[in-house]
């Protein structure tokens, strides 16, 4: 498959970048994070994205989306990465979207696709239950109750969990702990009774939340998907948030690089720019060929999703692990670069540095997906 974008995309990949650069630039994060923003982002700009087509770029267009694919979710979370954009797309438009997608039935769809493509409504995804990645790794119980199930666990760094409307949460029915059989999935309103959820201030001034279920009721109806068989809808939730990720990840990577050369062509020490030092050249060609490398191993991962290629997983955790890395690289480098002010608050490079470390646990760090792809391998 070429490694190229087609003119649609080429066109949707440069609104994108028009976009983020005029409305939701690094700025607009430094001031969440000085206001002590409550919800994290600004849900007036969500909406215009939403407007975009940005809240609805996996939504089907009979549910009011652009069904743009995940190589069109990809562009957009680049933009979004370069500029540290803070927004609800990975957890509300990517994973809540595919959990629908994958596994509700009609009427469920047609309940929650339209509001999540329109921006008006937000959904989070619950799925971890320790500060590491460990998606089938589930202590939370659903026991049925009556016509339906009563849920009790706790989840943690929900992305968007304190907004959301609707959680999706994984719980088991049977099973052992660390079993990937007995997982099951359920749509569970954000309000109901038993739920607790807190907001967390994570360290790249992202919002996440702790999700408490304490004998919560739902009806058979919330199951998404098959009981007890959760752990195949997670597989094609968890990589396209991997993918799109992995995306965001390339995004910041190369809009950190991009003002080290800047600075690199404008400092001057013992008489001449530093951008003319062997050294830094040679640091500076080494990242450049990093950040094209990961960019085909991302766009190839989202085109084997949009295909639904056989070896989709394995480019995904390759794209991620990749991706992570890179994002070390690259602010670690323009730090080191940029010399002891890159670290300072009033430079934005620290930004990227914190998104960075963030981004890279999310949903999987560089040794997880290390050994992921080893396995699905046949390693």
């Amino acid at each position: 498959m070429p490694l190229v974008l087609n003119e649609d995309q080429l066109m949707f990949r440069d609104a994108a970048k028009r976009f983020t650069a005029e409305r939701a630039p690094v700025s607009q994060l430094r001031k969440l994070r000085d206001d002590n923003d409550a919800t994290g982002f600004s849900p007036a700009l969500w909406k215009e994205m939403a407007d975009m087509g940005w809240a609805g770029v996996l939504v089907p267009e009979e549910h009011g989306g652009v069904a743009f694919g995940y190589t069109g979710a990809g562009l957009i979370a680049e933009e979004v990465g370069r500029n540290l954009s803070s927004t609800p797309l990975l957890s509300s438009a990517v994973l809540a979207v595919t959990a629908l997608v994958t596994a509700a039935d009609e009427a469920r769809r047609s309940e929650l696709l339209p509001g999540l493509a329109s921006g008006e409504l937000l959904m989070a995804v619950a799925i971890d239950e320790s500060n590491r990645h460990a998606p089938f790794r589930v202590a939370a119980q659903a026991v049925a109750a009556g016509d339906g199930y009563a849920l009790s666990g706790r989840k943690t760094l929900v992305l968007d969990g304190h907004v959301a409307e609707h959680l999706i949460v994984s719980a088991r029915t049977s099973g052992g702990a660390e079993e990937r059989a007995g997982i099951t999935l359920f749509l569970v309103p954000a309000k109901a009774p038993g739920v607790t959820i807190s907001r967390s201030h994570l360290v790249d001034s992202r919002a996440a939340a702790t999700v408490e279920l304490r004998d919560v009721k739902v009806a058979a109806s919330s199951v998404l998907g098959k009981v007890g068989e959760g752990a195949a809808v997670l597989d094609v939730v968890l990589d396209a948030g991997r993918a799109v990720l992995a995306a965001e990840l390339l995004g910041l990577a190369q809009e950190a690089f991009d003002r080290t050369l800047t600075y690199l062509r404008e400092r001057e020490q013992f008489g001449a720019k530093i951008g003319s030092f062997q050294a830094l050249q040679h640091r500076a060609a080494h990242l450049f060929c990093e950040i094209e490398l990961t960019r085909s191993v991302v766009l190839r991962a989202l085109q084997a999703l949009d295909a639904q290629e056989p070896n989709r997983s394995t480019l995904v955790s390759l794209a991620k692990a990749r991706a992570s890395e890179l994002g070390r690289i690259a602010t670690n480098e323009a730090v080191q670069m940029h010399g002891g002010i890159g670290v300072t608050d009033e430079f934005d490079i620290g930004f990227f540095m914190k998104r960075a470390r963030a981004a890279a646990e999310t949903l999987g760090d560089t040794y997880f997906h290390t050994d992921r792809f080893a396995q699905l391998a046949g390693y």
